[in-house]
């Protein structure tokens, strides 16, 4: 209950100071250039790796992306940086 009441303060928030969602939120940004570079900003780690899979915990569950060849060029605690073909993004909730 406190939890879905708090998510409704931070989208009337939102809304009024016209903010971007991702800030209020905690909401993934993804920055996708073609099939070939996925930027993702806002995760809360790094739940799984291999060269056809990555998996990201988020706030709302899990972020997988499905492809081949992928190499992680950048790392940061938030932040990753993907290469490789990129097939699909799904969002896993909880």
């Amino acid at each position: 209950m406190a939890k879905k009441w708090g998510q409704s303060i931070r989208n009337w928030i939102t809304q009024k100071m016209d903010l971007p969602p991702d800030v209020m939120m905690d909401l993934p940004r993804i920055t996708m250039i073609g099939q070939v570079h996925i930027y993702i900003e806002n995760h809360r780690g790094l739940l799984s790796f291999s060269e056809r899979e990555l998996r990201l915990l988020i706030e709302q569950g899990q972020l997988l992306v499905k492809g081949k060849a992928f190499v992680i060029k950048t790392i940061l605690p938030e932040e990753i940086l993907l290469e490789g073909k990129i097939d699909q993004v799904i969002y896993i909730n909880d």
